[in-house]
């Protein structure tokens, strides 16, 4: 059955303008750069035979003559005197946290090279985010301090702790304060070292402040409950989820674990059952939960506020004012229809927001209250301890210091001269305080104004733990001996305040020992081992909400009417670059943004019909100017599904002093962000205007057309529910394939993959766990822009929209009122398909690449001569290039470059070099490595000994791999599924990755 919707990958094809039709002739996007390549200006002229003989020959001596000289001798150290549990080849695994998350980090041969979710971590094991996956690039970024500074200058640590003890015992002595500033802390261990060091120095106060604050939300449950906290959200017992600007399986609070518990509600092992999960998502921005919403409708940052008010008005029957949307009736209606199936899902539905405001988040306390969330989607008995930042004590240090009231300050984890909202009033400030110390590892935006940097280690390289919720404790252990001079930050705190125990790993031990490990029966070695512990959770209460919300909605609305009066902004985070602490991970500024498959830069996004009112066109650069003169030039995104009337710029750019990589790419944003009552607010109003110039982004987004062909398939989970085939294709005859091919026999494994587009929410996770597991070099901002990024695994955004005047479903009120922009997105993973009937296989010349006999397309790069024939016949285009040797060209010093960071290579797989093709391998090394494992303890592979490196990167279980002869292995379970359906099939090329068709829970009750 042919899908009824019509796809779009970007605007330049739906517009079908006049550069698309004539690009969408060539097969591939980028003309070939021969002068780049070989750089002979000989090339331009005609070459003479006579020339080209005297040429050849001439090689072939000098050829010859080179192949004379000695070889050079390479002076190699003997592996004789080695660690005992080191074997050469043979990974070491080490349990660890990052980012309060349980991680498992492997090694080889003392290198920690790849990071994976902790298998131990019980309900907290939901794979990992792209941040996680490329912290291991920072271990080896060579942007940062080999030693501890003092006064600019590299010292001793010696030097440092008498010269800060010193100062020390004179702020002491004066009774001036003293100030730990630092991001949100949850490690029982380094707050037990901040108490004792509190203790040595009484006048110390300890500052928790985040880049992107929660205060909102602790303080509203503070006011409505007693309790100061931010909940524990369960996604997985909610029926029913309505967002307001909260993008929860992206960036907002725990992205990775609730996309875990958001999925249960809606993967293939649910449907069957015939059950899911229902999401509407009301916001400015098309953000990646809004991506994956059943429904989602654009608002104003100005109209979120009133829209709260109407859904509270609509559950509780009160008539609170402020509660109309008069210039977006689309909103208004289908917020009283969510109101009614709100009702009918009462303790089987969640609330959430995204808005820093305490008013709004008070709002929707209440709203969660009247629909019985209390208890069973909220658990605020069980809360998430993993931000705890107080805004107003942060606001209230810049006037503690402009008084001369603060003597000295550490920095931990934080970098206020580059994301505080006004970094001049902050830096004017700071420049009043006599000692200034910096735990940052390099010299970043704060620590170069600092007197100390005492040069923090890498987490990869130390003691700790975290406890990112309530009984959930895990915890840090080096992975590898200290690279650089440099020393943890708690231990530096431990020698400074005199403590009795100086060495921070026996510090934690002792802490855990006498506080923690006694109340979970455990031991010390049983949790290096296992790496986490939960104790017996709290049971969830039901909090009743009683307070008067008079001041509340006039707050709201007070807000609401000062957003109204200009262009909205929104600032916020993207999933790739987040509050720009990791803006040198080369990996991270090339990981494509999911909605705009933007890379290396930030930009203006603005929706199709606001952009033609303004008169912009895409890459324009504007002038943005906002409401307190703060003034940036950026370019110009047209996004589809921006409400109209607003603007997005992501934080975490402009970084200045952050390293090669990440210097000067794009521009800072926090500038933008208010304190606003009590607490940081990441909307404001702007003024756009033309510079006059352009500047292109490299995007991802538009490689080349899908020629219209029937790629995505959807359905409404009403018609799935009456044939479970529905919108898959599964249905009649099928298009007449004729074989050109002999049936490869596939006697003992048959490697198959599954995936699930109702599973994958676009994260791109699995694209920085590829690029780190299989040596994928990054390429630069020109090189994208060239389209020759070489990712293996892409995730394709597709834009649908129902034509005009068509009845093609049978969708109720939501899905056919007139929205602002009604667009919807699909994500599709697409990788080498290792098809059975290859094309690539049949036009290489060299036989470079040839089929196994367990059903994988293999590569021989020595082989590869690059004639790019493979490419030209690939229909799913996932072959990749390599126009240079990336790795070793001083054109691309920001990642391999040099031989420390190459330290990060995975020494199981080749790299590549100029002139090679290179695609998926389907983690061939890790299909070696279970099958000699199991070799060697003498047993039969097992389903689940192998996981690709995307699969098990992916929180949502997206991607399933498996041995497709073995009918019990989950992935042939999959594939036996009526939503299964093969990409471009009537080619007959027999890939061997299916997919499972998108399910969208559209239908709601009537008005």
């Amino acid at each position: 059955m042919e899908s009824n919707k019509k796809y779009w990958k970007g605007l330049e094809e739906y517009k079908n303008t006049p550069d698309f039709v004539e690009n969408n002739k060539n097969e591939f996007a980028e003309p070939l750069p021969i002068e780049d390549v070989l750089n002979e200006a000989g090339l331009s002229t005609v070459t003479p035979r006579r020339d080209f003989l005297k040429a050849l020959g001439f090689g072939l001596g000098a050829v010859t003559l080179a192949a004379c000289q000695p070889t050079p001798v390479v002076k190699s150290i003997p592996y004789l005197v080695k660690p005992e549990e080191v074997v050469p080849g043979i990974p070491n695994y080490y349990v660890s946290t990052y980012n309060g998350q349980s991680i498992l980090v492997k090694t080889r041969e003392g290198r920690p090279i790849k990071i994976e979710a902790n298998p131990n971590a019980g309900e907290f094991n939901c794979g990992t985010d792209a941040q996680a996956q490329a912290s291991v690039l920072d271990l080896y970024d060579v942007s940062k301090l080999k030693a501890p500074v003092l006064k600019n200058d590299e010292t001793t640590w010696a030097k440092v702790d008498e010269f800060v003890k010193a100062e020390l015992n004179k702020v002491q002595a004066s009774g001036k304060k003293i100030r730990i500033v630092s991001s949100s802390v949850n490690s029982p261990s380094t707050k037990s070292v901040v108490a004792d060091f509190t203790a040595a120095y009484p006048n110390t106060k300890h500052v928790q402040y985040d880049a992107v604050s929660y205060t909102g939300i602790i303080k509203a449950n503070e006011n409505s409950f007693g309790k100061a906290v931010i909940p524990k959200y369960n996604f997985d017992k909610a029926d029913l989820i309505v967002s307001f600007g909260a993008d929860f399986l992206g960036t907002w609070i725990s992205g990775e674990e609730f996309t875990a518990q958001y999925i249960s509600n809606r993967n293939y092992k649910t449907l069957a059952k015939g059950k899911m999960s229902r999401h509407f998502q009301f916001e400015a921005g098309m953000s990646l939960t809004g991506t994956n919403a059943d429904t989602r409708l654009p608002i104003k940052l100005s109209e979120e506020g009133p829209a709260l008010i109407t859904l509270y008005n609509t559950i509780t029957g009160n008539n609170l004012p402020g509660g109309s949307l008069p210039n977006n009736t689309s909103a208004d209606k289908a917020l009283k229809l969510v109101g009614k199936e709100l009702l009918m899902n009462k303790g089987k539905s969640l609330v959430v927001s995204g808005s820093n405001d305490v008013s709004t988040q008070i709002l929707v306390n209440a709203i969660n209250a009247a629909i019985g969330s209390y208890g069973t989607t909220i658990d605020l008995d069980n809360p998430c301890k993993r931000y705890s930042g107080n805004d107003a004590e942060f606001a209230e240090l810049i006037n503690e210091m402009n008084r001369g009231e603060v003597a000295a300050v550490f920095f931990l984890n934080s970098n206020p001269a580059y994301d505080a909202i006004n970094a001049k009033a902050f830096t004017d400030a700071l420049s009043k305080v006599g000692l200034k110390v910096s735990f940052s590892d390099r010299k970043d935006e704060t620590s170069t104004l600092c007197d100390v940097i005492a040069t923090n280690q890498n987490y990869l390289e130390s003691w700790g733990d975290a406890n990112a919720y309530e009984g959930y404790y895990s915890v840090i252990q080096p992975t590898i001996n200290p690279v650089f001079n440099s020393r943890q930050a708690e231990q530096s705190l431990l020698v400074w305040s005199n403590g009795p125990v100086q060495e921070y790993y026996q510090y934690v031990r002792n802490n855990w020992e006498k506080n923690i490990l006694p109340s979970l029966g455990k031991t010390w070695n049983e949790l290096l081992q296992t790496g986490a512990f939960s104790a017996n959770a709290k049971s969830a209460g039901a909090y009743s909400f009683s307070l008067s919300l008079a001041a509340v909605a006039q707050s709201i609305s007070n807000s609401s009417k000062a957003l109204a009066k200009d262009i909205e902004l929104q600032v916020y985070e993207s999933v790739p670059m987040r509050d720009g602490k990791h803006a040198n991970n080369a990996f991270l500024l090339e990981l494509p943004d999911p909605v705009s498959k933007v890379t290396w830069d930030n930009y203006v996004a603005i929706a199709p019909k606001f952009a033609e009112k303004l008169g912009f066109k895409e890459f324009d650069v504007v002038s943005v100017k906002g409401a307190n003169g703060y003034t940036i030039e950026l370019p110009v995104l047209i996004q589809p599904g921006q409400a109209v009337g607003t603007v997005s710029i992501a934080l975490g750019y402009g970084r200045t002093k952050v390293g090669k990589a990440g210097d000067n790419v794009g521009k800072n944003a926090f500038p933008f962000v208010s304190f606003t009552n009590g607490t940081l607010q990441y909307a404001t109003t702007v003024s756009l205007s033309k510079t006059g110039s352009t500047y292109e982004l490299a995007q991802t987004q538009t490689h080349y057309s899908f020629e219209g062909r029937n790629i995505i398939r959807e359905a409404t989970f009403k018609e799935y529910v009456k044939d479970p085939a529905a919108g898959s294709g599964n249905h009649g005859e099928k298009h007449k394939s004729y074989d050109l091919w002999d049936k490869y026999e596939k006697p003992g494994n048959n490697w198959v993959m599954a995936i699930d587009l109702n599973a994958c929410t676009g994260c791109g996770s699995c694209i920085v766990a590829c690029n780190v597991e299989n040596n994928i070099p990054v390429v630069g901002r020109d090189e994208v822009r060239r389209r020759r990024e070489m990712h293996w695994i892409r995730i394709d955004r597709y834009y649908s929209f129902e034509e005009e005047g068509k009845n093609v479903t049978e969708e109720k009120e939501i899905a056919h009122m007139e929205n602002m922009d009604k667009v919807t997105v699909v994500h599709q993973p697409m990788l080498c398909q290792h098809c059975d009937h290859a094309p690539c296989e049949t036009v290489c010349p060299v036989l470079a690449t040839v089929h196994s006999s367990d059903g994988l397309n293999h590569m021989a790069y020595n082989r590869c001569v690059g004639t790019r024939y493979c490419a030209n016949n690939c229909p799913y285009k996932v072959r990749r290039f390599n126009w240079f040797n990336y790795w070793n060209d001083s054109r691309f010093d920001n990642y391999l470059n040099n031989e420390f960071t190459q330290l990060v290579l995975n020494p199981d797989v080749t790299t590549r070099f100029r002139g090679v093709m290179e695609k998926c391998s389907m983690c061939i090394q890790r299909i070696q490595a279970g099958k000699l494992k199991a070799k060697i303890e003498k047993r039969p592979l097992k389903d689940g000994d192998i996981k690709m490196a995307c699969q098990q990167a992916c929180s949502a279980n997206a991607i399933i791999f498996g041995d497709g002869n073995d009918p019990e292995s989950e992935v042939s379970k999959a594939l036996r599924s009526e939503r299964t359906y093969y990409v471009l099939e009537e080619l007959n090329v027999q890939p061997g990755v299916g997919y499972m068709t998108k399910i969208r829970n559209t239908d709601t009750v009537q008005a």
